[in-house]
């Protein structure tokens, strides 16, 4: 039997149970340390060979919850729905989620604890930083660096070249056709640097 637990009782927690079913999991436990009704990380504290996958969408919780349970010696799950298309010579990191239809192509390195949200598709010789969350419908075109704890909102376009800076937060429906600098919100069709990132 393939078990698994899922940090995250709510929200994105659901989706990965979802894919980690869609993955032949037989038995899914949601554990949540802000959740009645559901095991807390204490509880299973013994439980280090079962895999813990992140469902926690903000990235630096994310990021925070990673470093814990790796300090706690937990065995971070990846996850990629069967549906993703993924290049043999693709690199996917750890504590990643691959959602439904996602495309990753040829030589393209995808971080550890990032989320490739439904229908992303991230071309060729493109690498996305650490705890990024690319959103649904994003298209990243080759040879873009996209740095960690970036969050692309949904439907954005990145055309190929482009270096999006560290922390930023681009606004969904964005069309990047110019480096992004760290610590930015940008967004619009261009995409143009708004201000520096306040949260």
């Amino acid at each position: 039997m393939k078990i698994i637990y899922i940090y995250g009782a709510t929200g994105h927690g659901l989706v990965l149970a979802d894919i980690a079913q869609a993955c032949g999991y037989d038995q899914i436990v949601q554990i949540d340390d802000n959740e009645a009704g559901h095991p807390t990380l204490d509880s299973i504290s013994s439980d280090q060979k079962i895999p813990i996958a992140l469902g926690v969408a903000s990235n630096h919780t994310r990021k925070a919850l990673f470093t814990k349970l790796v300090a706690q010696g937990f065995e971070i799950a990846t996850l990629i729905h069967p549906s993703a298309v993924i290049s043999p010579s693709a690199i996917i990191g750890q504590g990643t989620v691959v959602m439904p239809h996602v495309v990753v192509n040829a030589q393209t390195h995808i971080g550890n604890g990032v989320i490739l949200n439904s229908g992303a598709i991230v071309e060729h010789e493109s690498r996305v930083g650490d705890f990024t969350h690319i959103s649904p419908g994003v298209s990243i075109a080759r040879k873009v660096v996209v740095e960690d704890l970036v969050h692309v909102g949904i439907g954005s376009c990145v055309i190929q070249n482009i270096h999006i800076g560290r922390e930023c937060a681009i606004g969904a429906g964005s069309v990047v056709i110019s480096n992004i600098d760290p610590n930015t919100v940008a967004f619009g069709v261009p995409c143009k640097m708004q201000k520096p990132k306040s949260f």
